[in-house]
């Protein structure tokens, strides 16, 4: 094999199968006549693939993406995670390392994820054709996707169960039950008897009332909870409705999932402002401790928080950008999107933390007091005792539970979009909504678990081992597979063909060395740090609650080395070296979907590693030149 043929991770190789052409500059559209349309650019009914491709939908129009996008990245993660993240993180120390991670981890790798998905116009499996070895990256990413999405929709049928309740003339958690010991009514804020051991009474009526939480799960989870299983499947319903059809039923449903929830958190924000003590929640939000900022687990959870917010690396960007028009501006939507899912997070912070407030001073705690109870806690604790004290707590009670519903649904179609779109794309003969019904059918069955009276417990181990670490895991090989080994100048190369525009500094020095840095380390560090998880911070599990969680990691994280091991048997040459470069160079099949644009891509690229090649630079020349940006200078 030609040296010109070795890809050496930063360095652009020619793709396999395009001969050398001596007059490939005059047959390649030059880079600045290549524009990204109003409209998605060549987003066409019809497209000029292979014959043995299957016509792909793509979206109506290029809204429909972006309001898909957003009600994907703006959900239950603003609204229920991140407060509760920075409420253990020290309140306000959390923003600095928050939007740092944000902007060093969490925006690189959503453009990253947006560009390679409309670029190749594959799923998040396929997209490994850049490096076959890689593959089993992808589905590592659909197998954590399941996992969050299996306790995601148990969460938004516990909205669903409170949105039901919220018609009732008295709110049920506004009270106490006889049979409460020490319960605070949270519809009153004066005349109030308070002990030592004062629990409100929507904290209790979560636990013992709604949940039925037991002690523990050493004597097994329980039976499911009948109100709640009916809740279950009314919200793997609802998703199924909106997914039955693709991108063409979910698109039209994502302008209501996007902006609805908008409203009712500004309302919400509105009227928590002026509750007793709000004040001294929100300061508390937002005042630093700068000791704090020393300790990697803040960082941890700062880059752990943008995962789980952004959605990125569990393929659901992939999969939406990979419906785009060729040319679409997908680096402005990215820039939008990940703007307004931080805006959301400090919205939704500084509401909650003005609720935490409150509840400090009619329970004349201190705020960092005030939450007994961690998981889901916030959302369903602090939120309903709040509302209980407002003028109108039914209207209240109904539009925050149905803004909450619907931020879990958003979401929630865009990981089942992610696993529909993966199986669909490996079994292109089965319709869209027979494939629909059998996701949600198992959706629904494994999601029982999460409403037994144990449910929590599996929750909190599901989420931290499949939903952190196997993402972190995912992103970390992610990003090697695709600037370490498929090459930087290779994807800024791409970008340019596709958008018209060159890579800054910015992006370069982040997807080549700080992104990939950063997330090795914070990962090494959780797994050198590990201790033990604790379910609201006082349960131990049981061993087997332990192997489980583990066995979840592992099995997610094995599909990467088996798959370049199984990509490494299967291109076995006898030659260590070619084997190797087999099976991590990107097939002859990469590239822009239409057969058009990609023979013009082939000679774009050619033309550009023909320029680079004059410059005859050494490796670590060609590294520093990649990162900084400066071919466009020496050529």
């Amino acid at each position: 094999m030609n040296q010109e043929q070795i890809n050496t991770g930063f360095d652009p190789s020619p793709e396999n199968g395009v001969p050398p052409s001596k007059d490939s500059k005059a047959l390649h559209m030059p880079s600045e006549m290549i524009k990204p349309s109003k409209n998605g650019g060549d987003q066409e009914k019809k497209e000029d693939v292979e014959d043995n491709e299957p016509e792909r939908a793509m979206w109506g129009n290029q809204i429909e993406f972006l309001m898909s996008c957003i009600a994907t990245s703006v959900g239950l993660g603003n609204v229920w995670r991140f407060p509760f993240v920075a409420y253990q993180n020290g309140g306000g120390a959390f923003l600095i390392p928050y939007i740092i991670v944000l902007l060093l981890i969490g925006k690189p790798m959503y453009y990253l994820e947006g560009v390679i998905g409309q670029f190749s116009s594959r799923n998040s499996v396929r997209i490994w054709a850049l490096s076959p070895a890689m593959k089993g990256t992808g589905y590592a990413q659909a197998l954590g996707c399941g996992y969050i999405l299996s306790y995601y929709v148990a969460i938004i049928a516990l909205c669903l169960y409170y949105l039901s309740m919220s018609f009732q003339s008295t709110l049920p958690w506004a009270v106490c039950q006889p049979e409460w010991k020490n319960c605070v009514p949270s519809d009153q804020t004066e005349n109030i008897v308070l002990t030592e051991n004062s629990t409100s009474s929507a904290e209790l009526y979560f636990v013992k009332t709604v949940l039925q939480q037991s002690e523990g799960i050493e004597g097994g989870l329980g039976a499911p909870i009948w109100y709640l299983t009916l809740c279950l499947l009314a919200s793997w319903v609802i998703i199924f409705l909106i997914v039955a059809r693709g991108v063409k039923s979910s698109g039209k449903a994502s302008y209501f999932l996007a902006l609805f929830p908008y409203v009712v958190m500004i309302i919400l924000l509105i009227s928590t402002a002026i509750l007793p003590g709000a004040g001294d929640g929100i300061l508390f939000f937002i005042t630093p401790q700068w000791e704090k900022l020393i300790e990697l687990n803040v960082w941890y959870a700062a880059v752990t928080q943008v995962f789980f917010s952004l959605s990125v690396c569990t393929g659901a960007i992939i999969m939406f950008s990979s419906y785009n028009g060729f040319r679409q501006n997908v680096y402005r939507d990215a820039m939008i999107v990940t703007t307004l899912d931080t805006f959301t997070s400090l919205l939704s912070g500084v509401t909650i933390f003005g609720i935490l407030g409150n509840l400090a001073y009619v329970l004349k705690k201190e705020v960092g007091e005030v939450v007994g109870t961690g998981g889901t806690g916030l959302a369903f604790i602090s939120y309903p005792d709040a509302i209980a004290k407002t003028f109108q707590p039914q209207l209240f009670s109904v539009l925050f539970f149905l803004m909450m519903s619907v931020l879990g649904v958003g979401s929630a179609v865009a990981l089942l979009s992610t696993i529909n779109t993966v199986v669909m794309d490996a079994f292109p003969r089965i319709p869209t909504v027979i494939m629909s019904a059998i996701c949600c059918s198992a959706g629904f069955l494994i999601g029982l678990v999460y409403v037994t009276p144990g449910g929590q417990f599996i929750l909190e181990i599901v989420d931290y081992y499949g939903g952190t670490f196997l993402i972190l895991f995912c992103a970390i090989a992610e990003i090697i597979g695709v600037f370490w080994i498929y090459g930087l100048e290779n994807f800024c190369l791409d970008i340019e063909f596709m958008l018209g525009i060159k890579t800054s500094m910015y992006w370069r020095f982040c997807w080549g060395v700080i992104t990939p840095v950063m997330m090795i380390v914070v990962f090494i560090y959780a797994l050198v740090s590990y201790e033990a998880l604790l379910f609201g911070g006082y349960y131990t599990y049981p061993t087997a609650g332990y192997v489980s969680g583990y066995l979840m990691l592992l099995v997610g994280v094995a599909f990467v080395p088996l798959g370049i091991i199984f990509v490494m048997y299967k291109n076995r040459t006898g030659n260590c070296r070619e084997t190797l470069i087999q099976s991590f160079q990107s097939k002859p099949s990469w590239g822009p979907r239409s057969t058009a644009t990609r023979n013009e891509w082939k000679l774009y690229k050619q033309d550009a590693i023909a320029e680079r090649e004059k410059l005859n630079t050494t490796w670590l020349t060609h590294i520093w030149l990649s990162l900084s940006n400066n071919y466009q200078h020496r050529i």
